[in-house]
């Protein structure tokens, strides 16, 4: 169950409760009968596993570029032997 806090607009009273995602808004102080606002705060989010961090796309991007090359160049010199034979 989500904690959300609450202040009192007259009397700055301040709390937080445990509501469901089902529950209504609170709206009415119980300290001086004055209306409430939800406060939005800041949560903390972790993002676990691979593929997060420039760290850890860039290592694996590094491996299959480095793959990738010698294809490239052998597939270019012996296209570029074949040509002068060709001529």
């Amino acid at each position: 169950m989500p904690t959300y806090s609450y202040r009192c607009t007259e009397c700055d009273n301040a709390f937080d409760i445990h509501q469901a995602f089902t529950d209504d808004t609170l709206t009415v102080c119980e300290v001086c009968g004055g209306k409430l606002r939800k406060l939005f705060n800041t949560i903390g989010v972790t993002f676990n596993g691979s593929g997060f961090y420039r760290t850890d796309s860039r290592a694996g991007g590094g491996s299959s570029s480095t793959a990738a090359k010698p294809a490239s160049s052998s597939g270019s010199g012996s296209a570029g032997s074949s040509s002068p034979a060709s001529s």
